[in-house]
């Protein structure tokens, strides 16, 4: 790729804490991608609009508040009736394991837990891109 990695770091819900969001949005950007960072409270439809118009390579999800098992799907479901199924969909926060399984047979193809160097996030874009 000749040019940098583009991700939109995305706080969909009513969650209203983003300390996580904002730790992988600054690793990411040290690690030499792009970031764009939506903000608190998102709706699936401005996620996918925002990851449209930013023409991402990465949608990196983040989430505390437990709508993880309708929020992410949905932004999924969004994102392929766009036809923008090149786009990496990953996921992260306070995420049960046993729910993990069911995000990824969804189509979110990483989900990284509280605690995982973010070393191990930047390598699982960079190994993972669609596009």
């Amino acid at each position: 790729m000749d040019r940098p990695i583009r991700v939109l770091v995305a706080k969909p819900g009513l969650d209203g804490h983003d300390r996580g969001a904002k730790v992988i949005a600054r690793a990411l950007r040290d690690a030499g991608m792009e970031v764009i960072y939506t903000g608190l409270r998102q709706t699936p439809e401005q996620i996918v609009a925002s990851a449209i118009q930013e023409d991402v390579d990465v949608v990196a999800l983040s989430i505390l508040s437990g709508a993880h098992n309708h929020l992410f799907p949905k932004v999924v479901e969004l994102l392929k009736a766009e036809g923008a199924e090149d786009i990496l969909i990953i996921g992260g926060g306070v995420i049960p394991e046993d729910d993990i399984p069911e995000l990824k047979k969804a189509g979110i193809e990483e989900v990284f837990t509280p605690g995982t160097p973010t070393t191990t996030t930047i390598e699982f874009i960079k190994n993972n891109l669609k596009k």
